[in-house]
């Protein structure tokens, strides 16, 4: 290719990235769910949560695409009340995670959005997908939330709890999150 096509190239990338990145700031609290109205906010200091993610079980194919060298692996999964593959769907896990080469950090894109809608919290998480812990086990930041988690921080750790043959992809993680949500979220003026 040319110098010319891979500037465009770029710029291309560049403008899909920040589009989408405003798409997703702008359609996440419109498509959100509201928290109940029965629900209570959590009096103790901190909020812990135990759920398992499973590849999906209806066969939705995982995709992995590659950009000048780096590879994203795009993904959807089910989050479940247990390990077992019959345990209660209680929500999803969705991202993009790009996979950056010793040279670039491409880090700041790899958030984990997990929407769950049970009878005592309905909303979603966004954790950011940085830091790697020991082997089997990621520390990872949770960045916020809407819903019952709005305005939520704290920590959540990924295990592996289960491996199946064919690849990672296909793997059942443990997540524990321990959250620290505000006694009344902060209203925005407007």
């Amino acid at each position: 290719m040319g110098h010319q096509t891979l500037i465009m190239l770029a710029r291309i990338i560049f403008f899909a990235a920040v589009s989408a990145a405003t798409l997703a700031i702008i359609l996440l609290p419109l498509l959100s769910p509201v928290p109940r109205k029965s629900e209570k906010r959590q009096t103790g200091p901190w909020l812990a949560l135990s759920l398992y993610v499973h590849p999906p079980s209806r066969g939705r194919p995982h995709q992995q695409a590659g950009l000048h060298g780096h590879s994203a692996f795009v993904f959807r999964h089910d989050l479940r009340e247990g390990p077992e593959n019959t345990s209660r769907v209680i929500g999803g896990a969705r991202g993009i995670v790009l996979l950056p080469s010793r040279q670039l950090e491409l880090s700041a894109f790899n958030i984990v959005h997990l929407a769950l809608d049970t009878a005592a919290y309905s909303g979603s998480l966004s954790v950011e997908a940085r830091r790697v812990g020991r082997r089997g086990r990621e520390e990872l930041a949770v960045v916020g939330g809407t819903g019952s988690f709005a305005f939520a921080r704290g920590h959540a750790a990924f295990t592996v709890t289960r491996e199946r043959r064919r690849s990672d992809a296909n793997s059942i993680y443990r997540l524990d999150l321990r959250l620290m949500l505000p006694e009344e979220p902060p209203t925005i003026p407007g």
